[in-house]
């Protein structure tokens, strides 16, 4: 992989964090913060600190400033586990978000004018829309999501649900402050943020997956090669019951393709099992 390769992918990367951060940030600024609705995350956390210091008579640390002061202790962690490349792209995302946080906090308008469920949906979704470039292009904003990144890395776990399950007790420590109405909305922008985000993250496109067993598998076949022009792979396939061996077709469909494919198999073999299931991407090679 070539030096040019590198230096290009990480550009591209970078100016999709830096575009990621500024959404994030009018999401924040417009509809969040300054409504009350501590939406999870590190900037939740900073939005409760603000408020307590602003009815303590206290000086108010900007919530950008607060999140970069947290984030510099996860540093260590995001280096030990991505590398250098990784910590590079998530020190991109952690500083261009609370900048822009800050910076344009004093010229965005505060949307909404006090409701707070327009305020929770579309904070939601601007946030979560931001994030989703940010993690799509390695990066995040730090605090909770990158304990969200880590234990999606590890377990598994869909990024979106970890990022939901880490900023609860977030918006429970809001109680307090906001009270429970105001909670209750953060909840509702947090869940819209991560639904948001993993559409952003899968891809907005879903293909299909089929597995087609029949008897009559080679007219089935033909069917797809000439009528649907998609290819298709036979897979060994052993009946648990019958310990009968038989091919089974597997093809990758779209989701109007996949209506033509039910009715076609209907009446080439009433009885053929058809399953489907729902992919976010497929990768073609030629091994022609």
């Amino acid at each position: 992989m070539s030096f040019n390769y590198l230096s290009k992918s990480f550009s591209r990367d970078a100016v999709t964090i830096l575009v990621g951060s500024i959404i994030f940030a009018v999401g924040l600024d417009c509809f969040e913060i300054p409504n009350g609705l501590a939406a999870g995350g590190a900037s939740g956390l900073a939005t409760i600190v603000a408020e307590l210091c602003r009815r303590n008579g206290l000086p108010v640390p900007p919530v950008g400033m607060q999140v970069l002061t947290l984030n510099a202790v996860l540093m260590l962690a995001v280096f030990r586990e991505g590398g250098l490349r990784y910590a590079a792209r998530s020190g991109i995302g952690m500083v261009a978000s609370a900048l822009a946080t800050d910076l344009l906090a004093g010229s965005l308008p505060v949307l909404g004018n006090g409701d707070l469920l327009l305020c929770s949906v579309w904070g939601g979704v601007t946030c979560g829309f931001g994030l989703g470039l940010i993690f799509r292009s390695g990066g995040n904003t730090g605090g909770t999501d990158i304990v969200a990144q880590l234990v999606s890395k590890r377990t598994g776990i869909p990024l979106g649900t970890a990022s939901l399950a880490a900023d609860m007790s977030v918006v429970a420590l809001s109680v307090p402050v906001f009270g429970i109405e105001n909670a209750l909305y953060a909840s509702v922008a947090m869940y819209l943020g991560t639904r948001v985000l993993d559409t952003v993250l899968d891809g907005f496109n879903t293909n299909r997956i089929a597995y087609v067993i029949s008897d009559l598998h080679e007219p089935i076949k033909q069917a797809i090669l000439s009528e649907l022009g998609r290819g298709c792979t036979e897979l060994l396939a052993r009946g648990g019951y019958t310990g009968v061996n038989r091919p089974m077709l597997f093809v990758v469909l779209t989701r109007t393709e996949m209506a033509h494919l039910r009715r076609m198999v209907q009446e080439i073999d009433p009885r053929a099992t058809v399953v489907v299931g729902k992919i976010h991407e497929a990768v073609y090679n030629d091994f022609t």
